[in-house]
This record gives C-alpha cells, sequence and structure tokens, in this order.
C-alpha cells in the first residue's frame, strides 16, 4: 500500500476504533453493538480492493483485539475483518463510481451478517460459548439493524475520503507542466517553420523575378494567344 493510503486507512481506523468504543459501546443497546471499525473497512476495501481491504481489515480487527477493554483472544476479530475486507473488495466498481445505493446496502448486510457469524464460529472453536447465550439470531438480526442504519452515514463518507486521496496534487502538476511546455515547444517549432517556410517561399519568389521574369511573362502570352485561337475568340 502506498503512503497515502496507509495514513488515511490509519487515521480513519483509529478514530473508528475511538467512537466505537467510547459512544456506542456506552449506549447499551439490545442485542449487538454498532460496528462502526465493519463499516471503515467496507468504505476502503470499496476504494482500495481486495488486497488493500484484506490488509486494513487485517490491522484494524489486530487493533480492536489488542485495544482494552478486549474480552477474547487476539486475531480473532483480525481474522474476521481481513476476510470481510479481502471479500468486499472483490466487489469494488472498475470505474471507481457507485451508481446507486443499492449496491454497497447489499454489502453491508452480507458483511453484518458474515461477520457475526465467522466470529461466532471463530469463538466456538476457540470455546467462547458467548454467542449461544445471547442468541444467534437475536445477534445477526440486531447487528444487521445497526449496521444498516449508520452505513449512509459512514461508507460514503469514508469512500469520497479515499477516493479523493488517490489523488497526488504533486504528479497532477507535473503531468500540467509537461503538457504546457509540449504546447509551448509545439508553439515555438509552429513559428519557426512558419518564417523559415515564408523566407524560402520569399527567396524562390525573388529569384524567379530575378532571373526568369521575361521568359514567364512571355509565356503566359502564349498560352492566352494559344486559348484564344482555340476558343474562336477574335484578336484585336
Amino acid at each position: 500500500m502506498r503512503f497515502n493510503r496507509m495514513l488515511l486507512a490509519t487515521t480513519l481506523v483509529v478514530v473508528a476504533l475511538v467512537l466505537q468504543v467510547s459512544v456506542l459501546a456506552r449506549l447499551h443497546l439490545p442485542g449487538a453493538v454498532p460496528d462502526l471499525m465493519l463499516l471503515t473497512v467496507l468504505g476502503l476495501a470499496l476504494v482500495y480492493g481486495h488486497t488493500g481491504g484484506a490488509l486494513v481489515g487485517f490491522g484494524a480487527g489486530l487493533l480492536a483485539d489488542l485495544a482494552p477493554p478486549a474480552d477474547h483472544a487476539a486475531g480473532r476479530y483480525a481474522l474476521v475483518l481481513c476476510v470481510i475486507g479481502y471479500l468486499a473488495g472483490l466487489v469494488k466498481p472498475d470505474s471507481g463510481q457507485l451508481r446507486s445505493a443499492t449496491g454497497p446496502m447489499a454489502v453491508v448486510v452480507a458483511a453484518a451478517l458474515g461477520s457475526t457469524l465467522l466470529y461466532a464460529g471463530v469463538g466456538a472453536l476457540v470455546g467462547d460459548t458467548a454467542a449461544a447465550h445471547v442468541g444467534l439470531g437475536s445477534l445477526l438480526f440486531t447487528a444487521t439493524l445497526y449496521d444498516l442504519l449508520l452505513a449512509p452515514f459512514v461508507v460514503p463518507a469514508i469512500m469520497a475520503l479515499a477516493r479523493r486521496a488517490e489523488h497526488d496534487p504533486l504528479s497532477e502538476s507535473s503531468s500540467g507542466s509537461g503538457k504546457s511546455s509540449e504546447v509551448s515547444t509545439g508553439w515555438l517549432s509552429a513559428g519557426t517553420s512558419l518564417r523559415t517556410g515564408s523566407l524560402r517561399i520569399g527567396s524562390q519568389r525573388g529569384g524567379g523575378l530575378r532571373s526568369g521574369g521575361g521568359m514567364r511573362i512571355k509565356s503566359a502570352k502564349a498560352r492566352v494567344a494559344r486559348s484564344g485561337r482555340l476558343k474562336g475568340v477574335k484578336r484585336l
């Protein structure tokens, strides 16, 4: 990943983690907690593609695993977000622009369901049965509902920031100066060719007038006389 991508992704992930731990987790909503980290990874994966989405997802999940008050094994959420980021990056639009909100909303629903199921499955493998006590059906419904309500305010803004960071002002200015230099070079070469061409034409005209002016006038009179005889025009 390039430096501007890494810097933007790190900043957005840290801000999302702080908001989720300090604000969303303290709302004590029924069922699951709104997953701002998941929405951040989805927004970046839809711009960076599957490789960038997997890297951002792994880093974001590992940061969430290590940040207090983490109550699960380290690497569990990193695995979940790495897989989700990779799969979300596979549906990245070729043009980089989304034509409608149907596609991103479908991605959010699939990611909310998939991340909850994958997190519960990995927890069952390591002996964590918290999802079974809370109720997996309730977790799936509330996680999808909360993420859908939060997605229109998070995913488009993150995608816009990521696309804006993709443009390098220095490269654009250098390309613009290169074009202007090419244009100026073209103008200079065109002006030089015009000046040299005019000099050549002038020299040719001058030489013709000095060397063979009389011969040209005589040949012109002969052609006029010949055309007059052919057309039957009377000569005075």
